[in-house]
């Protein structure tokens, strides 16, 4: 497990940015300029939350947020975004489609 050198302070959250896709689904290579900024990754560390509101995230959850949000940092050789827990849309879980 990765012990971030990093503690985010108040609500903010540490999230590894996900690897954008090097190929379409049809196997088409994109290039660099094309490809879409990726919108999940997941948690390294999250601060201790405000006063009244304690935070809803941990290290290790698989999360969705904005497209834009967060300031990029490269830690450790590691692209990450350091974001309030308030640009995060969900919490990624593993579900069977065949359920739906």
């Amino acid at each position: 497990m990765y012990k971030s050198k990093i503690q985010p302070l108040a609500d903010r959250v540490l999230v590894k940015v996900d690897i954008a896709e090097e190929k379409s689904k049809g196997g088409i290579i994109i290039p660099d300029t094309a490809k879409e900024k990726p919108q999940k990754g997941v948690v390294l560390a999250v601060g201790k939350g405000k006063k009244d509101e304690p935070m809803t995230v941990k290290v290790g959850d698989a999360v969705l947020y904005e497209k834009y949000s967060g300031t990029e940092i490269t830690i450790e050789g590691i692209d990450a975004l350091i974001m309030k827990e308030s640009d995060i849309f969900g919490i990624i879980r593993a579900v069977s489609l065949e359920r739906i």
